[in-house]
């Protein structure tokens, strides 16, 4: 017997839809590329997707056609995200800080049909334009500009396009289960491989983004997404908003701690959502000028590990919760979030403050396990470690082009992280497992390591990498960026380790260098570091 209720499929076009129709006159504040910031509503972003949808697909684009999107987070950007996937075609960010072959090679591998850009891009673009050849519409994401115009052929206006579409548009039938979006991992080793994502898979991790236990989003919070839109479609933020009725702030492309300081006090900005880096910016800033950060309430970071020293920067100088958080852009990226549990009451405002510094539990919709080398599942004692691997509702099955096979491991996804579970599902990510260090058959953590470092005051920057060891095979180094106007020495930077971890965890050596190589995401290259550093201690 089957249940007797309505059905209808959750589609990405139902969440904008539900915010122009309940929360319609809440803010959307969005800083435009060329400086300023536009204020519009829930009810006109709806309104333009409709009209977007209306137009794209009076340009008689193929089913499914890919459309790529190289934009900064701002209002027109929002609106591609659900007009574009609304009218049954796939929403494609790309990441504009990837190498211009990189580049050429996702936009020919996805078979963009339709390139949205922002002015910055321009150049980018125009350099590029001949390789792909079956690239038929670019759009710039403002009214007519004829500078842009003469420099690249062709070019269209979103403003303009938009116009010949109707609000009234009515969004097509479409099974749950289409292609939504698309987004391209890093590269960091190979091509970038695409994600492929579904309207039904973006609608629950939606759902269970916005909870409390997750990024707790509703129709009361101001949330500002740091993280780039083109980056795991920026967490999946746009979203959740859109699903509660949460007004937005969106930065555009000014991602610099006093321009962020500056927008979290004149909107009173609630949540914020980017990476360590982002924050590291922010936290001097606001220091440096005096803010207090008033209305900030919650700080999400994710993309790498965060250091505990920025996690007591936020709880003692402004009062602002941090949450830790982890995923990738196989994942949608939701796989963890660092929510305390009730029987966590009773612990020591020192003891919880702890309790924060791992990636937390997973949400309902992902299941997490660590494996050994044969595949066998490992004690979730929080102490033994293995390779994590991860399955739900919104991992991915395959990449897009490969097949099942050659992606997942008996129905599971290998992070490619070395990690530890304990038996209320929190999860502490050890390492990846290309970086962890091997230390005369014992591992040592180089997250670990780098987490204590960057505490120091005189430090920046730091990372940690395995260097060869005659007699260890690796012993670990740390390569360190000093603050500016300091010159701590390498016995300095060392004693920081003391009685933090077991003396023969601590790095041989300290080498200082001016910048870190990170990829497009920001994540270190230690790849690089390793290229250049690894024989350090040969001889």
């Amino acid at each position: 017997m089957l249940g007797q209720m309505m059905t209808s499929p959750l589609t990405i076009s139902s969440l904008v839809d539900h915010a122009a129709r309940y929360h319609g006159d809440t803010g959307i504040f969005s800083v435009q590329t060329s400086g300023g910031v536009e204020t519009t509503t829930w009810r006109e972003v709806g309104d333009n997707a409709h009209r977007l949808g209306d137009a794209l697909t009076k340009l008689g684009l193929d089913p499914q056609a890919r459309c790529g999107t190289i934009a900064w987070n701002n209002r027109r950007h929002l609106e591609i995200y659900f007009g574009v996937s609304g009218a049954g075609f796939v929403c494609h960010t790309i990441n504009p800080r990837l190498f211009p072959e990189q580049l050429v090679y996702i936009i020919n591998h996805a078979d963009d049909q339709v390139l949205f850009i922002d002015k910055t891009f321009v150049p980018l673009v125009a350099a590029i334009r001949d390789k792909c050849p079956n690239l038929k519409h670019v759009v710039l994401l403002e009214g007519r500009d004829e500078e842009a115009a003469a420099a690249l052929d062709g070019l269209q206006f979103y403003d303009e396009l938009i116009a010949t579409g109707d609000a009234g548009f009515e969004w097509p039938d479409l099974d749950e289960n289409t292609a939504s979006s698309l987004c391209y991992t890093s590269g960091t080793t190979g091509n970038p491989k695409g994600v492929l994502y579904s309207h039904r898979s973006t609608v629950l991790h939606s759902l269970v983004a916005a909870l409390p236990d997750s990024l707790d989003i509703s129709a009361t919070k101001r949330v500002l997404p740091v993280v780039p839109m083109f980056h795991v479609n920026a967490w999946g933020t746009p979203y959740a908003c859109a699903l509660t009725g949460a007004s937005m702030v969106l930065p555009g492309p000014g991602l610099d701690g006093a321009s962020l300081v500056k927008l979290i006090d004149d909107y009173e900005v609630s949540v914020a959502l980017g990476v360590p880096t982002i924050w590291l910016g922010l936290v001097n800033e606001a220091l440096k000028s005096g803010s207090k950060l008033a209305s900030l309430q919650r700080t999400v970071i994710g993309g790498s590990a965060c250091p505990p020293s920025m996690i007591t920067a936020f709880r003692e100088n402004f009062g602002v919760e941090t949450i830790h958080a982890w995923g990738m852009t196989e994942m949608s990226p939701l796989g963890s979030i660092n929510q305390l549990l009730a029987k966590h009451d009773v612990l020591s405002d020192d003891e919880r403050f702890k309790m924060r510094e791992n990636q937390g539990r997973p949400p309902f919709g992902v299941e997490l396990k660590i494996v050994d080398e044969n595949g066998e599942t490992l004690a979730t004692d929080g102490k033994t470690q293995g390779d994590l691997h991860v399955r739900g509702h919104w991992i991915l099955d395959s990449y897009f082009g490969l097949s099942t096979d050659e992606t997942l491991t008996n129905g599971w996804f290998d992070t490619g992280d070395v990690a530890t579970l304990d038996a209320d599902g929190y999860l502490s990510i050890k390492d990846r497992s290309k970086d962890i260090i091997k230390s005369g058959g014992e591992w040592i953590s180089s997250v670990d390591l780098e987490n204590i470092a960057i505490a120091h005051p005189k430090l920046a920057d730091a990372a940690v990498i395995g260097a060869r060891h005659e007699k260890w095979d690796e012993r670990p180094v740390l390569v360190a960026v000093k603050v500016e106007g300091q010159e701590p020495s390498e016995e300095e930077v060392l004693a920081i380790f003391d009685d933090k971890i077991a003396k023969w965890q601590i790095p041989d050596r300290v080498v200082f260098t001016d910048v870190l190589p990170r990829n497009a995401t920001g994540k270190v290259l230690k790849r690089n570091l390793r290229e250049e550093f690894g024989d350090i201690l040969m001889g």
